[in-house]
């Protein structure tokens, strides 16, 4: 699998006892004595259960810390040559492998898209992360799933929407939201590899899809709240907006009423696209639109149909 493990006999045996069966994949190890720099490849994988998994994993007692300003360029780095493509593959091993990261390919089961994933070691002190990239097409949008395993199947979302929109990278957050006291709340938290990957993306010109989740009595009788965050709402949003409500989905707009307390505007990758200027939608998800296949496939079908990435809305420079 790849999730950051030593060597596949290590990861089998403590963390998954399917892997082998769900998987063909060839790993190398992170060992100071092992070379890195020679991706792992894998095959056919079911993304919605890899990152299901992954995200099962996240609790809120793992321990884990922030990385170091020398630790956050190097992963840039490697996010940075990730991103670009096949490539980049050995480059973003060579700069992901010491810092506990595991970089492979595959190819999506469900769209037979060529992917590149790295993905830290979840429950490891190192929890910063995990960034899937379409191979198949230039990136054209980043899609963000700050609280795995907290705002649950918001994972699932992400997948649902990145199989819907080609030249999609989709961040997942390595840590759960609870570790450390809310350290590893990376919507709230500018020293996590997160924040820095999202606003090194959205630098680059990609508009950012952050998705959570909320609990159906916070606002009954709605789906989706929309948000702009921090920021003024443009054509995205409103195309958003508009696309989510065909589909069904009743959707509470922030710029046109009060959304309780779903709106977005203390999330601190919003804030920065703010003042940028950037494009950043805050997507509250209710559970019971969260839970069901069929209702996310709806809401995904939705948010791809937007198409934030087109229409002038924001160039992209990756």
């Amino acid at each position: 699998m790849i999730l950051g493990a030593r060597t596949p006999t290590d990861y089998c045996v403590g963390r998954c006892r399917h892997c082998r069966r769900s998987w063909r994949v060839t790993l190398y190890a992170t060992r100071s004595d092992t070379p890195v720099g020679r991706p792992a490849v894998a095959q056919d994988a079911d993304l919605a259960r890899h990152l299901g998994r992954y995200a099962a994993a996240l609790r809120p007692y793992a321990p884990y810390r922030p990385p170091t300003d020398r630790e956050r360029g190097e992963a840039l780095a490697g996010f940075r040559a990730l991103a670009g493509g096949s490539a980049g593959l050995a480059g973003a091993s060579r700069a992901l492998g010491p810092l506990g990261f595991t970089v492979g390919t595959g190819t999506d089961s469900v769209t037979g898209r060529p992917y590149a994933m790295a993905a830290s070691e979840p429950g490891a002190e190192r929890g910063w992360g995990l960034l899937l990239v379409d191979l198949a097409a230039a990136a054209r949008r980043l899609i963000e799933v700050p609280h795995p395993n907290s705002d649950l199947d918001t994972e699932q979302l992400g997948v649902q929407l990145y199989r819907r929109s080609a030249g999609s990278l989709l961040l997942l957050s390595g840590t759960h939201r609870r570790v450390d006291d809310g350290a590893g709340d990376v919507a709230h938290q500018e020293d996590s590899l997160f924040h820095s990957a999202a606003v090194e993306f959205a630098g680059r010109g990609l508009p950012q899809l952050q998705l959570h989740g909320f609990d159906d009595q916070s606002m009954p009788d709605t789906d989706v709240v929309l948000s702009p965050g921090a920021g003024e709402v443009g054509p995205a949003a409103r195309r958003v907006g508009d696309t989510l409500e065909v589909a069904g989905l009743v959707t509470c707009r922030t710029w046109t009423g009060r959304c309780g307390q779903l709106e977005g505007t203390r999330n601190v990758q919003g804030q920065v696209a703010a003042e940028h200027g950037w494009v950043f939608l805050h997507l509250e998800v209710s559970r019971t639109v969260r839970k069901d296949p069929t209702r996310r496939q709806i809401f995904a079908d939705a948010v791809a149909g937007a198409d934030v990435s087109a229409h002038g809305d924001q160039p992209a420079a990756v």
